[in-house]
């Protein structure tokens, strides 16, 4: 039984989400587990996301504007410290963090695109080929 889908195609966030992500080289986007995904051979990076609850019987917390990303070891630690960051089931133990995009606009924030798009880079570079990165370089 595939996956329903779980976000909106008019959604702006995503939109922009998408922008970023598809400026790549060699980017692609298909939809996994419901939810649009971005590929340069391997996922880099996947808009929406939930976290597993405490309680095994309880259901999934959603976070419908959000951005799953790899993270390289050495910066997880300080992105958790960060409340808008979530481990992100599924992927969480795979080294992917979750940044709460909704998280801004509760306290009055904008989202800020520098570091969406910091993010989305650094997690390109953790999965990407070396060809692509290089192609990425020379841009």
């Amino acid at each position: 039984m595939p996956h329903p889908i779980m976000f909106r195609d008019d959604d702006p966030v995503l939109a922009r989400i998408r922008t970023v992500a598809l400026a790549f080289p060699e980017a692609y986007e298909k939809v996994s587990h419901g939810r649009p995904a971005f590929f340069a051979a391997k996922m880099f990076a996947m808009y929406g996301g939930s976290v597993k609850p405490p309680n095994e019987g309880g259901e999934y917390i959603q976070y419908p504007q959000s951005l799953l990303v790899k993270v390289d070891d050495s910066e997880r630690r300080a992105l958790q410290q960060d409340a808008r960051f979530f481990y992100p089931a599924y992927l969480g133990a795979s080294g992917w963090l979750g940044l709460d995009l909704s998280a801004g606009k509760r306290s009055g924030r904008d989202i800020d695109w520098d570091e969406v798009r910091e993010l989305i880079d650094a997690s390109f570079r953790l999965t990407a080929p070396r060809k692509l990165i290089k192609q990425l370089d020379e841009v």
